[in-house]
């Protein structure tokens, strides 16, 4: 039997929604409805939350809560789900969020997790002080940073002598729980760059990848693959998808959806968006960063959740869903326009033909292991 596919959602914990537009959205970004829709997420089948970091104002998302004391909120307001908290390298010391994680892991009874985020936005950075290294370099200081989470929480003498961190005989207590099959709390990374994927493959354990059509998708699964292949971490490395998510009644009034937050998009600060991120493609060597080929219309789910294509009738999106299964993806990390909502929408419609189509996946294709 194959491993269920894992649904996640983008935590709204920053003003403006998921898309830069000025189309109506029926989300806030305060801790009231985000414990509301935290408990709708976890009863109709979302495992996962990603609370986003930004720290600062920026192309649409004029205010922001912290992102790991917004998770810390959501871990305490729920019983099941299990909630990443995305973290800069650069803005935190791995020792420091190492204990952050490990008490927000006791009192969630095991539920926290991170996103390392090697960064793209240099203001954030420099604008407190702080150096803007060059892109790999960033990617090499995340190695670093999750290879000194993973030694402090199961190690009682964590030694790492890096080019970034220096830790000695640290002895970190208590920590995290003892949850079966989970060795640690989990750290996710994500990234399309050559380095980004180099680093899923050798340290982390979830590889997140911004949206993207199939064939792109299965590159990049190939890619870490063979990374873990060389690291002899060969099925320890699990796939996440961004995507973003217009389920409707009838495909028409889902492609119109689309169409009209397209037209709405906030122009100025989609370009300014472009123009922030375009760095971050175009100072790889080979070009292959986040959002290097990116059109305006993608920049409006500014992690291509478009490109996904999970629009239409439930049925069509389970499709997709089941498509992308079958190329690697263990989970689907969600973003939509009106979150309460279309979350339980999803639950609720979608979600049941998901699990009908993946048990005939079984019957059709046993020797599918989802991730293998």
């Amino acid at each position: 039997m194959t491993t269920p596919l894992k649904f996640a959602y983008w935590v709204p914990n920053v003003s403006g929604g998921l898309v830069t537009s000025t189309i109506e959205q029926r989300t806030d970004w305060g801790i009231d409805y985000n414990r509301t829709l935290a408990r709708t997420a976890e009863r109709v089948g979302f495992e996962y939350a990603l609370s986003q970091v930004r720290y600062m104002a920026s192309y649409g998302a004029d205010h922001q809560h912290e992102s790991t004391s917004f998770s810390l909120a959501l871990l305490l307001a729920t019983e099941k789900l299990r909630v990443i908290a995305a973290v800069h390298p650069g803005l935190w010391h791995p020792g420091v969020l190492a204990k952050w994680v490990a008490t927000a892991d006791h009192l969630s009874g095991g539920r926290a997790a991170v996103n390392v985020v090697s960064g793209w936005f240099k203001d954030e950075f420099t604008a407190l002080g702080e150096p803007w290294l060059e892109h790999d370099e960033r990617y090499r200081r995340s190695e670093e940073f999750i290879r000194a989470l993973r030694a402090i929480w199961t190690s009682d003498h964590a030694e790492l002598r890096g080019d970034f961190y220096r830790i000695h005989d640290f002895d970190l207590k208590p920590k995290p729980v003892e949850v079966p099959g989970r060795p640690h709390p989990e750290i996710f990374q994500g990234g399309n760059s050559t380095a980004a994927r180099r680093n899923g493959g050798r340290v982390s354990d979830w590889y997140f990848s911004n949206g993207k059509d199939y064939d792109g998708f299965s590159e990049q699964v190939a890619e870490v693959r063979g990374h873990a292949r060389e690291a002899g971490r060969l099925g320890a490395v699990r796939f996440g998808l961004n995507g973003f998510a217009i389920a409707r009644d009838t495909e028409r009034e889902a492609r119109e959806q689309l169409r009209e937050i397209i037209a709405k998009a906030n122009r100025p600060a989609v370009e300014g968006f472009r123009d922030a991120v375009r760095q971050a493609g175009s100072s790889t060597g080979d070009k292959r960063g986040m959002w290097a080929d990116s059109s305006f219309e993608d920049l409006v789910q500014y992690n291509d959740g478009f490109r996904t294509r999970l629009i239409g009738t439930p049925e069509q999106i389970a499709d997709r869903a089941i498509e992308y299964k079958r190329r690697g993806a263990d989970l689907l990390l969600l973003g939509f326009l009106h979150f309460q909502e279309e979350i339980e929408y999803f639950g609720e419609k979608v979600l049941p033909i998901i699990r009908e189509k993946e048990a005939q996946l079984a019957e059709r294709e046993p020797a599918l292991v989802a991730g293998s």
